[in-house]
């Protein structure tokens, strides 16, 4: 399912919950796994120096640093080497997210995974739970294959995944995060749930709306999801359709929690723009940063669709610099 893997990582602790799943993932598809460690961009204008992200201390990169960075990252991770036939390590000079991302170009891998923060703090804390990474936003937003975002421990990961939960607005790029979590489903074996919630969270205080006009939206949600998803599916029988009021990111929280789903999978965004611009949704960043199971942004068709269209060669050079 997946050939080439780029796990992002600080090698700090903050990366362990992530590098968890990307080793787990190499081992389970024999896939070839790059782990790359950006630097940062250099402190003094154009000179080479850099902050170093474990001691603090301003280095200058050379290639006897670099060196001992990439030898220091496989001793992190030596427990974790173990069994993963194909790893490349690699370190780089820059703007995280850009080089990232032109990593990933560059290798044309099928999967980046990365923690939802840098920072070394509790997953309990205020700012934890409420401020997501701006390289992971970055990131997500420019990938053209699938992001596997985990910010917590996580148990069953990708070598037993029972449970699948599709959270979708029935979006374009809704259709995109569908595609990829039914092939997941089929390919795994497990169980898919397409859910779908009603967002009454406009309401004003005090307002109320009829029960009546909140089932057929209800009812309406569901045949949307009956006439144009399960005829995709090609005789895939492992689903379950739900539809539920209320605040969607609430909503698609418990439900997981309920099915204990072992991955959810949800578009990057709902509105209908171009996704180089489109801003991580809402939605998805409040499903990042609570859930307790790893989640997948899908961007694009790029990487989920046998066939699709992929960006011209000339287009991606135009579009390598992140905003």
């Amino acid at each position: 399912m997946f050939k080439k893997i780029l796990f992002a990582t600080t090698a700090s602790p903050t990366c362990d919950p992530a590098a968890t799943v990307a080793f787990d993932l190499a081992r389970k598809y024999n896939a070839r796994l790059f782990v790359f460690h950006v630097f940062g961009i250099p402190s003094r204008g154009a000179g080479y120096f850099i902050t170093d992200v474990r001691t603090g201390k301003e280095e200058t990169i050379a290639d006897d640093y670099i060196a001992w960075v990439k030898e220091d990252v496989r001793i992190t991770y030596a427990e974790r080497l173990m069994g993963v036939r194909h790893v490349a390590v690699d370190c780089t000079v820059g703007p995280p997210a850009n080089e990232i991302l032109r990593k990933a170009r560059r290798e044309d891998v099928d999967l980046i995974v990365m923690g939802a923060h840098a920072r070394r703090e509790d997953v309990g804390s205020y700012r934890f739970r409420h401020i997501l990474g701006s390289t992971m936003q970055r990131v997500a937003r420019g990938a053209h294959c699938p992001v596997l975002i985990v910010s917590r421990p996580c148990d069953a990961c990708f070598w037993d995944l029972r449970s699948i939960v599709l959270g979708t607005d029935f979006s374009k790029a809704s259709n995109a995060a569908f595609k990829f979590a039914w092939q997941t489903a089929k390919h795994i074996g497990s169980r898919l749930y397409l859910f779908h919630a009603v967002d009454i969270s406009g309401l004003r205080l005090g307002q109320t709306r009829g029960y009546e006009n909140i089932e057929q939206r209800i009812s309406g949600a569901r045949k949307y999801i009956e006439e144009t998803c399960i005829p995709q599916m090609k005789g895939f029988e492992n689903y379950a359709i739900e539809v539920r009021e209320g605040i969607p990111h609430v909503e698609i929280l418990k439900f997981s929690r309920e099915k204990n789903a072992d991955l959810i999978v949800m578009a990057h965004h709902s509105r209908e723009v171009d996704p180089e611009q489109a801003l991580l949704g809402s939605t998805v960043g409040h499903v990042v940063l609570r859930s307790a199971c790893p989640v997948i942004s899908i961007n694009r068709l790029d990487k989920v669709q046998p066939g699709s269209k992929q960006s011209r060669p000339e287009t991606r050079k135009k579009k390598e610099t992140v905003q």
